[in-house]
């Protein structure tokens, strides 16, 4: 049974979301304060996150952030269910690492239907990534290409793991830089460029221009069959 972690302060959401959540046999876990979500994270595991933006005690802008740190959460599922409607609010939460963000009022059976899907889309990544001959053992830290081992260093290694995770998505210099050096890195951005050329020599010319510059964006991952 799949574990999901409410973190929201308003008193009737976070029970219309249990009581809705639970006929769908997720077992659940809320919180009405963020330090205490944030404590429960430190020893306890869980399989996707809900969180609210606004809360006592720590703001979900900052569980966030800490999910996105630490290792063993890195790759949770986390939708963000928010009264913050503006469209900057919005890219902040996705910049920040947020799989999806769902703005009150909501439909409770819509966000069900998001919780379905990332639940399947965090299980089918969950230890291989393959991508036509590419593939990416995310438990071993191995990748090989039509079965020979491509030797990448951990860096190299977490930015092909991010891009195939977001394949045909532009990701921005910004996100790539957070998700992969963290959020308090202060060298050159000139760094990931470096990275990602040394990625795509050691990939070969068969998948080196899968990874594309997105001008004015950063780069994005595009396998053979969607290359336009």
């Amino acid at each position: 049974m799949e574990r999901v972690l409410i973190v929201e302060d308003d008193e009737n959401i976070r029970q219309l979301l249990k009581l809705t959540l639970a006929s769908f046999n997720y077992e659940l876990v809320d919180f009405e304060n963020g330090k205490d979500a944030y404590d429960y994270l430190q020893d306890n595991k869980v399989d996707l996150a809900i969180l609210d933006l606004m809360l006592p005690g720590m703001n979900g802008y900052d569980i966030l952030k800490f999910i996105r740190s630490k290792a063993s959460l890195k790759d949770l599922p986390v939708i963000i269910l928010s009264a913050k409607d503006k469209e900057l609010d919005k890219i902040m939460g996705l910049d920040l690492g947020a799989d999806d963000y769902l703005t009150k009022p909501f439909s409770v059976l819509e966000l069900a239907a998001r919780i379905r899907s990332l639940l399947r889309r965090s299980k089918k990544d969950e230890r291989l990534i393959q991508i036509h001959g590419l593939c990416i053992d995310l438990d071993k830290r191995i990748v090989t290409i039509r079965e020979e081992p491509v030797e990448l260093t951990y860096k190299e290694f977490e930015l092909l793991k991010y891009l195939a995770k977001n394949e045909g998505r532009a990701v921005s210099r910004e996100e790539l830089i957070n998700q992969i050096w963290g959020y308090d890195f202060i060298g050159e951005s000139r760094t990931l460029d470096v990275h990602i050329n040394s990625l795509r020599k050691k990939l070969g010319n068969e998948y080196a221009h899968w990874i594309q510059s997105v001008r004015q964006v950063g780069y994005r991952l595009v396998s053979g069959d969607n290359d336009a």
